[in-house]
């Protein structure tokens, strides 16, 4: 599929962690499989164990010096890091410094199943994405339905009027990693807020 969006360098935001089913293991390698492909270099947490580590270790393997890049918190790398680092790994102070290295080395983010910092870091760049900070694509991986009721409640705020319906296309849902990859490379990006309070006399409410 030709690409609408040059992407160069994807973030893939995820867990330390490897969770309860082998499916969610194989999307870090599925993801990391697709990037190779394309030579998509990787931008992450900069861990080398659980869904990380996979993503990691499948991208160095298949791209090699110049392929993966990990932006970790010091604090961290004790309970992230096993043995040597993969790729080139930054070292930062704060969770704060790691969030904005990698936003500003990727032209797009993909969540794959992850816990509390996996979804922190995805609903981040959604928001930027929102007020017109950055215009990036976003996707999900839904592996076995891992973010179904993430996205039904993206759809309830909708409906109950805190997200407008433009907005919400900002999160794109793909259940392979070549499905999502696809629909980045042909992401369109609704107006931001910024721009609709231009064209908005009193702003927008």
């Amino acid at each position: 599929m030709s690409s609408g969006n040059d992407l160069k360098r994807i973030a893939v935001f995820c867990g330390a962690n490897s969770g309860t089913r082998p499916e969610y293991l194989q999307s870090a390698k599925d993801v990391g499989a697709e990037l190779v492909k394309r030579n998509i270099g990787l931008v992450y947490g900069g861990g080398s164990v659980g869904m990380m580590g996979s993503v990691a270790q499948t991208v160095d393997s298949g791209l090699g010096k110049g392929g993966v890049i990990g932006v970790i918190p010091h604090d961290l790398m004790p309970r992230e890091m096993s043995g040597a680092a993969i790729g080139e790994l930054r070292a930062v102070d704060t969770m704060h410094q790691r969030k904005a290295q990698m936003a500003d080395l990727s032209d797009a983010f993909i969540a794959i199943p992850g816990g509390f910092g996996t979804l922190e870091e995805l609903l981040e760049v959604v928001t930027w994405n929102q007020i017109g900070f950055m215009v990036k694509p976003v996707g999900v991986l839904n592996v076995c339905g891992y973010f179904d009721h993430l996205l039904k409640f993206f759809d309830h705020a909708v409906q109950e009027g805190f997200v407008r319906e433009s907005s919400r296309t900002i999160v794109i849902e793909g259940s392979s990693a070549a499905e999502l990859l696809d629909k980045l490379a042909a992401y369109k990006a609704p107006p931001s807020l910024l721009e609709l309070a231009k064209k908005t006399p009193d702003g927008l409410r």
